[in-house]
């Protein structure tokens, strides 16, 4: 292997080399193979669960209830529970950030963390709606990180399951019309309707994709058969922490509720499914997961994220093969990509993203130590990518042309500046920049370097310059 692939290795696939981390690495494809071994890393093992952030959710709107703080129409706190919610909850985001923060900064399989905030931005859940502020966190350990390797189909049965899905795309309060909720409901005057929110991202974000050949039939009759997967409401009604251990429709609080399930048989794609409770739209995820839109829609955006924003159809081609091969496994749909020749190719580069840009840089000079993520966290927001928060279904953009604009190449002038005041006294820039981006380092950029007044501005022109931009 050349240095060349290695230095691809660890920048283009994983999250950034660490000084000294090329000379040691081997055999590149064998170095990203060998990573493969999901698990919640320790780091994570402090953390609450959503199923605890459930009960303490409901026990702090209660407590908004009674001091007369819940807004009128019962969905959504009025602005002053808002604020007081955030501050309950403030430190438990920070932690939770924090420690993403630093397992991405210390963590020795960047490949695998790479691919945990790919499935994740796939499986997007946006923080700024209140319903899922304390769940897209817990949802990337409970959801993402388990199936990462596994069948695809577990993988979207368990992110379409999660609290933090179910709030985001409301269908925790989606009603089937004939359902015993909704008639019941009926006979007070209380008009309660199907909400095809998750139905339509299911299918054109998480699996078929925008042109994988559904139906606004398909969409409602999907989102017919979801309805019932809920999470105790603490936002619509009160309800005890111990019916949290009742029938959770899965392992993290999520419940599903018969009363509001749509009864009958659904029928998806043109395929007839009975009614089942709980089972019949899981029974209809795992065939999307194994469609041939759906192969091609992932497989489509694994080599776009890895290679380039406009990938080999080639490339796109062996990797939708061998996910249907595989019966829909993702392990073997990664492995096929780190062995496929074009995965290599002399032309694969990809635009950092903030996040990227961010992680890459402190990796760059072996910070590991971050005090105060708050700051840190702080530079995402200003660059345009603040931790779990798009603002839409479909993910943080994932091609230069949403990253590489003036104004956002400004803020990454600014943010260099002040990243390279937290390195540690003693690096070199020069030869640090040999370390971790190896033969990418131009002529231009060690000149530039050179020229700098102090170590700490060539630190920030190398952070700041076009060789440390992208990910090749």
């Amino acid at each position: 292997m050349t240095s060349e692939t290695a230095f691809s290795a660890l920048n283009r696939f994983g999250l950034g080399a660490r000084p000294g981390e090329a000379d040691g690495l081997g055999d590149a494809r064998d170095w990203l193979l060998g990573q493969l071994r999901p698990g919640i890393p320790g780091s994570f093992s402090g953390l609450p669960g959503s199923r605890q952030y459930l009960a303490r959710e409901q026990a702090y709107l209660a407590r908004a209830r009674t001091g007369r703080n819940a807004g009128d129409d019962g969905q959504e706190p009025a602005v002053d529970a808002v604020a007081g919610f955030r501050q309950s909850f403030g430190a438990d985001l920070q932690r939770e950030y924090g420690t993403r923060l630093r397992h991405a900064l210390a963590t020795d399989q960047g490949f695998l963390e790479r691919l945990v905030r790919f499935w994740s931005n796939h499986f997007a859940v946006s923080v700024d709606k209140f319903a899922a502020l304390l769940y897209a966190a817990p949802m990337e350990r409970e959801a993402i990180r388990p199936h990462l390797l596994g069948k695809f189909g577990d993988l979207l049965v368990s992110a379409s399951q999660h609290p933090g899905m179910l709030r985001y795309l409301d269908n925790a309060q989606s009603i089937g019309e004939r359902s015993p909720m909704a008639e019941r409901r009926a006979r007070r005057g209380q008009q309660l309707g199907l909400n095809e929110n998750l139905a339509r991202e299911i299918l054109e974000l998480h699996t078929l994709g925008v042109d994988g050949g559904y139906t606004q039939d398909d969409v409602r009759e999907l989102a017919r058969a979801l309805t019932g997967w809920s999470t105790p409401a603490p936002l619509d009604e009160r309800v005890s922490a111990r019916r949290l251990q009742r029938e959770p429709l899965g392992p993290h609080g999520a419940v599903f509720r018969g009363v509001a399930h749509e009864p009958g048989a659904r029928v998806v794609l043109g395929k007839r499914y009975r009614e089942a409770g709980a089972d019949q739209a899981e029974a209809i995820l795992r065939d999307l997961a194994l469609h041939p839109s759906t192969a091609r829609h992932l497989a489509g955006k694994l080599a776009r994220h890895f290679v380039a924003d406009d990938p080999p159809a080639a490339l796109v081609d062996a990797l939708a093969a061998r996910y249907l091969d595989s019966g829909g496994d993702l392990g073997a749909m990664t492995r096929a990509l780190v062995g496929h020749p074009l995965a290599w190719s002399a032309s694969a580069r990809k635009f950092k993203t903030p996040d990227d840009f961010l992680v890459s840089a402190l990796r760059a000079f072996a910070i590991t130590d971050v005090p105060d993520p708050r700051r840190v966290i702080g530079l995402l927001d200003r660059m345009g990518q603040p931790p779990f928060n798009p603002r839409s279904p479909a993910g943080f953009a994932d091609d230069a042309g949403a990253w590489a604009g003036a104004d956002g190449l400004f803020k990454r002038m600014q943010v260099a500046e002040v990243l390279a005041g937290m390195v540690p006294p003693g690096a070199t820039p020069g030869a640090r920049a040999q370390a971790v981006i190896g033969p990418r380092l131009d002529a231009e950029t060690r000149r530039a370097m050179a020229g700098a007044e102090s170590p700490a501005q060539g630190i920030a022109v190398l952070l700041a310059s076009p060789a440390f931009q992208w990910r090749t």
